[in-house]
This record gives C-alpha cells, structure tokens and sequence, in this order.
C-alpha cells in the first residue's frame, strides 16, 4: 500500500512539472487587438451574403474521411446534404462549423479524427482565397455521462464527480487535459462546462452532468473549466445550457421542459455560473430549448427569446461572445414553430451560431429569405458573423487551420494525461452507506461476484471484477443491464454461493425511462435476499439508494470509466480513503423535502 502511495504521488508531481513547463495555448494571440479586427473585416467584406449564412450554421456529417467516406456514409449524406462527402457539405453550404459524432462516424482513432479534421479544413478554407473561412470544429466532450473522444483519449469521470471532489484545480486540470486533446485532432470547440445547478433529483437530461446543487460551487467549478479549456488549452469553452437547465422534470430532447423559479431565484440559483463564466472570459455560451415564465411570459423557449439572449445575457450580464444554439433538431424548440421558422427566430433572439437545424438546406434557404424580404437585415447577420471569425481568429485557424496528425497521435492518451485522469478521479468517490461496517475489505481468498449494469465501452463489471482477482480473490464477473426475470433469479442464485456481492445500478431511480420495469431494484433487493453481504456502487447519479431500501452498504463513483472503477476498488480494500463528498441532497423516494442524505454527506476510512 505504501509503495503505491508513493507511485501515486510520484506519477503527480511528473504530471504538476510537465503540465507547468507547457507554454500556455491561449485562446487568444499574442496579437493586438486590430490585428484581430483588420481580419475579421476584410474577411467579412470579401464574403458573399450567402457564405456568411453559412458561417452560422454548424451541423453533423457522415463519414470519418473528408473525400473518401464508406459507401453507407455517402448514402447518408445525399439523404441529408444532397451530396456525397463531408467536403462536398461544407463546399455547397459554407458551413461555418462541423460537430463530430459517433454515430455519423467522425471519432475512431486520433490519427483519424486528425486527418478528417485536415481534410474538412482544406475543403472550407482552401488556400485561403477571398471568402475562404476555416471551420470551427466542435463536439460534446463533456467527460463522465457524454463523452465523444474514443480510446486512448484521457477519461474523466465527469462534472458531478468533480463536484464530490470539491477541487477547482483539479477541475481546471481536467479541462486542459481534454481541450489540449481536442486541439491536437482539430476540435477547438469542446461543448463544455456545464453551467446547469442540478437542484431537481428528478431530471432526466442533466443530472451527473452538473457539477451539483450548489449555485457556488458549480459557479467556482464552472470558472475553472473555462480558464482550463480556454487559457491553458486554447479552445473555446462553451457555458451550457443558458439560462439555467438544472430544475426540470422534461428533456429538452423529446419535450419542452417549463422552469418555474421566480426572478429571485433564478438570480439566486441559475445566474451565478454563467455570470462567474463571463468573468472567466467565456468565448461561447449555449443556449437550452427551455421556457422560463419569469424571464419571458412569452411562452418562447429561450433559444427564441429575445427577452432572454439580447435582454438578460447581452443586456444584463454583459456577454459579448458567440452564442450558440442548443441542437435545433431537438423537440424542446421545435415545439411552437415549424422548423423553417425557428432558425429565424433564434437569430432575431439574438443567436449566432445555429446547430444541427433538421434541414440544413431549409434552414439556410428560410434565413436567405429573411434577409430578401426584410425580416432580418444583412447587418444583423453580419453581427453574428463578426463574433465568429473573432473565435476563429483568436484560435489561430486563420493562419494554422491544420494540425500536425503525428503530434495528435503523441498528445491523445499521453502519460502524463493518463497520470491526470488517476489524480483527479480519486479524490471524487463518496462512500454514502457502511451501516454493516464491511468496508474497508481485507485482501483474502474469497468468492466475489460482480454484476449488475454495465457498459460495452467501459466494461466497469470485467473492471472491477479483475480488481478482485489481482487482490487474491475469486471473482465472477456477471453484467446484468437491466436484467429480465429469469436473469435477475438466476444472478440471485448464483451470488447465494459466493461470499460477497458487488452490484452496480445506474439511474435505477429512473422507472419512467431509464428503467420502465424497475429492473435494477428488483435484482439488489433479490441480491439482499440471499443474507449474503452486498455492495452497491451507483456508477451514475448518487440518488438511487432511496430506491434500494434494505442496502447496508452504498458508494457513488458518479461514472464507470476505467479511473473510477479502479479508485472503487481500492476504496473497497482500504487502499484509497474516500474523500469524496456529496455535491448534491439525496432526498427519500417520498420527496416532499424529507433527505435521506445531506448535502456534503460523505464517509472515510
């Protein structure tokens, strides 16, 4: 144990001088400031109205190569785009930027990603001719619940978790570990921090991705994830989801969720990030497809509402950077307008940057028409237009658009990067429960079996399961998502004939969607059935052991990549103290303000 104690803080202070002796990226040149400004006007003069609106949208395309995608990706691109590469997309519609995705096949490999990166900056940018604008390319590297940069990329176990943690530094550390990463593919927009205070137990779409329920420790957290990703990093970090997504019962992704906070509250609870990230110097700030009645009776969501980005962001918090729009193929804004409207009103609202619209050549063409028939005015577009070259300038694309695709190969999944992901990930685990004083266990020959919800990128049940066997144990890994009947009695049965259980649940709270059947409850509690001693590790939000009654032993690790499981494990056999303590108030599954647990809540050893 001591020998690892001493690795650790050995592979920290490697981690501390290599990080210290890397200049800085800054986000913004060391130029001054008319340099930024003489070319973003000249760029802007030589543009024909038709490139500038492309410059406010960013969207999707399908393929993992520029010029040369598969046969399925080309199909794919003519059903959206109406041709058959990513280059062809940016070429017909100007793209101002791109979002990388899994599933449109933009993220396999850092060599990869680097080269596709390269390719689509050449088909937007060329050889920098009069009206050529390089891409800003962005995706949702938010690390814990949404991540988008495969292996070997650097996994942080995400925002709640650094909320356990209680560290600005180590938040600020763990967003220069992913915006350098992302720089080196090309990706200079990361969607990130979230901004979101999580005061609703019951939300369905932000939940772990908040960094809590406090309004000032998500705001210092916020704070230092946009110095990290911005001054260290050198991309541009984006506050998320403006004004405030943390109350709702509604994901913006299928509905259009109403935040009831009166003003007070809002300048209370909601306010405080964004206002601390404008401080920071935040680049971009995203926008959420909510309505919120005391800052707009409208009924608008606030994308499209006027009242909210040019009166309470521009006008009272005094934001004068880029802002971008929620993912405009979402339910939550396409609820009240037809998807040829919307792009309009979220530019006359006060957006810039418009994302992933459902038709990209409706959207585009509806915005064109705006300008003919008057609606909007060219200068109006042109506002917008100069925010964003100003990010692009700032980033260095104007002049160095391509990144050096061995370089990225180096820097993704670096040492020391991994060495940051151990460091940081530790300090964030929380033992809730240990009423049965089975932890911390001793290194013994025993029976083991890990089960319960699991995950094919991560693998947290083989995870931990070989975490058992290299302390002396026998163990049987036994995943179990969402399990049926047969499989919930058969798992029962099998943990009666070993001597400890360890089950992970994730979002088992959730019976409306997550898990309708209520699966996860079922199987610990015929776990506990057996009288053998059962573990249970929430692997995401921490609200679950309301729901599990009869647990005697709870930890949250509030992800499962690889750093957290392995931080479980030594947290279970004495050799990490948990440190962590609850970001959030666990309340009981009756509500009505009754907490099982408070915030701060948080056991050792």
């Amino acid at each position: 144990m001591q020998t690892r104690l001493l690795a650790a803080t050995a592979w920290a202070a490697t981690l501390a001088a290599t990080l210290a002796s890397l200049p800085a990226q800054a986000a913004t040149p060391a130029r001054p400031p008319n340099a930024e400004h003489g070319w973003v006007t000249s760029t802007l003069r030589h543009m024909s109205l038709e490139q500038k609106v492309g410059q406010l949208f960013a969207t999707y395309v399908y393929g993992g190569d520029a010029v040369d995608p598969s046969a399925t990706d080309r199909a794919a691109n003519v059903a959206a785009f109406g041709v058959e590469t990513p280059a062809e997309v940016i070429e017909r519609y100007h793209l101002g930027g791109v979002c990388y995705f899994s599933w449109s096949h933009n993220l396999d490999s850092p060599r990869q990603i680097a080269t596709l990166s390269n390719g689509l900056q050449r088909a937007a940018h060329g050889d920098g001719s009069k009206g050529r604008v390089p891409l800003l390319i962005s995706t949702d590297q938010e690390q814990g619940a949404v991540v988008r940069m495969p292996s070997p990329a650097a996994q942080f176990p995400g925002s709640m978790a650094l909320g356990a943690g209680r560290s600005a530094r180590d938040a600020r550390t763990a967003a220069e570990v992913t915006g350098r990463e992302l720089r080196a593919v090309g990706i200079r927009q990361p969607y990130a921090p979230i901004a979101d205070v999580n005061v609703n137990p019951g939300n369905p779409v932000i939940g772990v991705r908040s960094f809590g329920a406090d309004p000032t420790l998500v705001a210092d957290l916020t704070a230092a994830q946009v110095t990290g990703f911005q001054d260290r990093a050198g991309v541009t970090a984006a506050a998320k989801h403006f004004p405030g997504h943390g109350d709702t019962a509604t994901d913006s992704h299928t509905g259009l969720p109403v935040i009831n906070h009166s003003r007070a509250e809002w300048d209370r609870i909601d306010a405080p990030p964004f206002k601390r990230a404008i401080r920071a110097g935040v680049d971009t700030i995203m926008t959420a497809h909510i309505v919120v009645p005391a800052l707009d009776p409208s009924g608008d969501p606030a994308t499209l509402s006027p009242t909210i980005l040019t009166g309470v962001l521009r006008g009272e918090l005094g934001f004068r950077g880029v802002i971008v729009t929620d993912a405009l193929n979402m339910a939550g804004v396409r609820a009240k307008y037809g998807d040829e409207r919307v792009p309009v009103l979220a530019l006359k609202a006060g957006a810039d940057q418009l994302l992933m619209p459902p038709n990209l050549a409706l959207a585009r063409d509806a915005v064109l028409r705006a300008v003919a028939t008057g609606e909007l005015t060219e200068r109006r577009i042109d506002e917008s237009v100069r925010r964003i070259l100003g990010v692009k300038y700032r980033q260095g694309l104007a002049r160095s658009p391509l990144v050096d695709v061995e370089k990225a190969v180096r820097t993704v999944g670096a040492p020391e990067h991994l060495a940051a992901v151990t460091r940081v990930t530790d300090p964030t685990l929380t033992a809730v429960r240990n009423d049965a004083g089975v932890l911390p266990l001793p290194h013994a020959d025993r029976s083991v079996l890990i089960t319960g919800w699991d995950s094919a990128a991560f693998a947290p049940v083989a995870t931990v399961a070989a975490g058992f066997t290299a302390r002396g144990a026998r163990a049987t890994a036994r995943p179990a998502t969402l399990p049926s009947d047969t499989t919930i009695a058969a798992t029962a049965s099998q943990a009666a004939e070993h001597d400890l259980t360890v089950v992970l649940v994730n979002k088992a709270w959730d019976t409306a969607v997550t898990d309708p059947r209520a699966t996860q409850q079922r199987l610990v509690a015929a776990l506990l059935g057996t009288g053998k001693p059962v573990i249970v590790v929430a692997v995401r939000d921490p609200y679950d052991i309301a729901y599990l009654p009869g647990v005697t032993t709870y930890l949250a690790t509030y992800s499962y990549t690889r750093a957290a499981m392995d931080a479980l494990v030594r947290a279970l056999h004495g050799e990490l103290s948990p440190s962590g303590r609850l970001p959030v108030t666990i309340p009981t599954a009756e509500g009505a303000g009754s907490v099982l647990y408070p915030y701060g809540h948080g056991l050792s050893w």
